[in-house]
């Protein structure tokens, strides 16, 4: 991004985003799970869907930055897609929400993906910024992309902020709030870590419908404390209570516990941070007794690196068994 995307004026008035339907909570993008023969996995998606429900998360994420969504084909994100919502309504959770990560480089192609979306059963989607051309967007142009997007798409648009994944294009606070006035944009998720810019945007959205989520699992406490609405993090795949419990003992007031937990998340989600959805299937795998492969190119790491993954979610793990 250009250097004026970080220079727009911020303007608070006048805001129109209605609910997005999202209680506050933590939500978790799931992981793509394959067959040997690399297709997809249909009964563990199935299975993996109905356990986290199941621990009581608020809703669950197809297609995230775990989700292995680059290495998917339309078909194949729809399947996923049509697959958890048939899982979770078949156990009875007809009412857990299912978002849809929609990203792509062009705002044609967003706009399809976000269209699939809702036909596959999603009830939101999750957008990242285009990013691959950067040095050629402006500011006035990301926007433009959004407001497109969230014309078209027939369910409700969730931002999504995450610099690693765009080449470091680091959405503003004031462009968030400046998109948050449009009438199908109903959160963000802020996974560039940036507690600053979450509390402004918290602030910048009080008394609306607008939510704003902490990307990472490791900044519960710290997202809660302003004011934010919950989290979107993928170490939830692995210790979904454990994750959760952060959340419910702070509400509950009882913050010292609450820190003393998320210090034990924030470790595991340091391993998870590190490795990626890679780490997140060898924790599954080794703790859980699935997961699997990732798609080629990726693969899962070897000998001292392996066992160093693992023991990073060993602690979490405990505390995971405990709940």
């Amino acid at each position: 991004m250009s250097p004026s995307a970080h220079n727009t004026q911020e303007d608070n008035s006048s805001y129109s985003a209605p609910s997005s339907d999202l209680s506050p909570g933590f939500y978790v993008p799931t992981v793509a799970f394959f067959t040997p023969e690399d297709s997809i996995d249909e009964k563990t998606t199935i299975e993996h869907a109905v356990r986290l429900a199941k621990a009581g998360v608020s809703g669950i994420v197809t297609h995230g930055s775990n989700g292995e969504a680059v290495h998917l084909d339309h078909q194949e994100r729809s399947l996923i897609t049509r697959l958890t919502r048939k899982a979770l309504d078949s156990a009875g959770y007809i009412n857990l929400p299912v978002i849809v990560g929609c990203g792509a480089q062009s705002t044609r192609e967003t706009i399809q993906l976000c269209k699939e979306a809702a036909e596959a059963g999603g009830s939101h989607v999750l957008v990242l910024p285009p990013a691959y051309y950067g040095s050629l967007l402006t500011t006035e142009l990301i926007k433009e992309h959004f407001r497109a997007v969230a014309d078209a798409s027939p369910i409700p648009v969730l931002i999504y902020n995450f610099p690693a994944a765009c080449s470091g294009l680091d959405l503003s606070s004031d462009v968030i709030l400046d998109l948050a006035r449009h009438p199908n944009i109903g959160g963000v998720k802020l996974t560039c870590g940036n507690t600053g810019k979450l509390a402004r945007v918290v602030a910048g959205t009080l008394n609306t419908g607008f939510r704003t989520f902490g990307g990472s699992a490791d900044f519960t406490v710290q997202t809660l404390a302003v004011g934010g609405h919950g989290i979107i993090g993928g170490l939830a795949n692995i210790a979904p209570k454990a994750c959760f419990e952060v959340m419910k003992l702070w509400q509950a007031g009882q913050h010292e516990k609450a820190r003393q937990l998320q210090r034990v998340v924030a470790k595991g989600d340091w391993t998870a941070i590190q490795g990626g959805f890679v780490s997140v299937k060898v924790g599954l795998q080794k703790y859980l007794g699935y997961g699997g492969e990732p798609r080629k190119p990726c693969h899962l790491p070897e000998g001292l690196k392996l066992t160093e993954q693992q023991d990073g979610f060993a602690e979490l793990f405990e505390a995971e068994k405990a709940l």
